[in-house]
């Protein structure tokens, strides 16, 4: 197994980069986020690595993180769900935009990747939320009710990082009669203490 990977940037494409590693290149898949760390050729790199085989391929998976690589590996072990789809959903979210989806049942924010439908994210969502917990973000999923998640959504988008918005939505009081309006006006006024 390979674990990780240091060496130099020999080559880049839109999803992978050759790292040279003592006269060897390694083609390596990597989402977005880590190839803008890679940055460019000639640059040293160390990257977190995934080796994927299968009776046809062999493919090397490269991550800036070991977040994001044990992230990839849950994502990967849900029925249906293979590497390249894992690694659109860590090139279109955060790390913790998607743990957040995922710990709080929110299938809507899931469906923003490209390839992920409403009944992937709904497995997703079934099939990772129990072990996406308290090692991931800092507030319990169980602090942050159901109708709050559009709240979440909303700070997200406004650029907060989603450990932020968790931290807002659960000083929200649970009274169900506020607007989703009045909530995100509570939310926001956390963040101006």
């Amino acid at each position: 197994m390979i674990s990780s990977l240091h060496g130099k940037v020999e080559s880049l494409g839109s999803d992978w980069a050759v790292i040279n590693v003592n006269g060897v290149g390694f083609q390596v898949f990597m989402p977005t986020s880590t190839l803008s760390v890679v940055g460019a050729v000639g640059k040293d790199v160390q990257l977190y690595t995934h080796l994927h085989l299968r009776e046809d391929s062999v493919a090397l998976y490269g991550f800036a993180s070991a977040e994001e690589l044990a992230l990839f590996h849950l994502l990967i072990s849900v029925n249906g769900l293979g590497p390249r789809l894992a690694l659109t959903m860590l090139s279109g979210m955060s790390v913790e935009h998607i743990v957040t989806a995922i710990a709080t049942g929110s299938v809507d924010l899931l469906t923003v990747v490209p390839g992920i439908g409403k009944k992937t994210a709904t497995r997703i969502v079934l099939e990772l939320k129990e072990k996406i917990g308290a090692g991931w973000i800092s507030i319990p999923a169980t602090q942050l009710a159901r109708e709050n998640t559009d709240v979440l959504a909303a700070l997200t988008a406004l650029g907060y990082s989603a450990t932020e918005a968790a931290r807002a939505v659960a000083t929200l009081p649970p009274a169900t009669e506020l607007s989703l309006e009045e909530k995100i006006k509570l939310a926001l006024q956390y963040f101006g203490r």
